[in-house]
């Protein structure tokens, strides 16, 4: 019995010793003294502060969402928030259909037909963009540019054939490899 009464007692102080340490131990973290003084309270930037800028034009990207996800685009233009589009954006120009594998056996005939592009031109929400650490040095905005591509279906085709030609050429010289071969995962 006394080993009972013992056993009985000490836990019972042992619980309310614990409970009131931890109590009050962490009661003073919440009070609003010391909690608009915390590092990591919740507090949103304000306006002034200025997000850098990354996503310039000519700089290559992966899209991540939609028809296009894995295909690699150039940004051609960079937008901030409109009426029509209340949040970032960007008019971005890619490749749809990559060209395939060419061979030293082949006829020039078949190495034309493997070596063709087919571009797409999109404009993206910037959230739905990853960025890479390449950039395509070419001088986009003279053949895509927002004031043809809101002209009609007739101006978008003309356009797109015009973006081919010069994606094609891009990829004949040799440079930028990576941007032309498809992303595989």
């Amino acid at each position: 019995f006394f080993f009972f009464f013992f056993f009985f007692f000490f836990f019972f102080f042992f619980f309310f010793f614990f409970f009131f340490f931890v109590f009050f131990s962490f009661s003073f973290l919440f009070s609003s003294s010391s909690f608009s003084s915390c590092p990591h309270s919740f507090v949103t930037p304000s306006k002034s502060a200025e997000m850098v800028k990354f996503l310039k034009p000519g700089k290559v990207v992966i899209l991540l969402h939609g028809r296009f996800a894995g295909h690699k685009a150039v940004i051609v233009q960079a937008y901030d928030s409109n009426k029509k589009r209340p949040f970032s954006h960007c008019l971005v120009a890619g490749v749809e259909h990559y060209p395939l594998k060419v061979t030293k056996a082949m006829t020039r005939q078949k190495v034309n037909k493997r070596s063709t592009i087919k571009p797409f031109i999109k404009v993206c929400n910037s959230s739905h963009l990853m960025p890479t650490r390449y950039g395509l040095d070419m001088n986009l905005p003279k053949i895509v540019s927002p004031v043809t591509m809101e002209k009609g279906l007739k101006y978008s085709t003309k356009t797109r054939r015009r973006l081919q030609m010069v994606l094609q050429q891009r990829y004949r010289t040799g440079k930028n490899r990576w941007f032309f071969t498809k992303l595989r995962f």
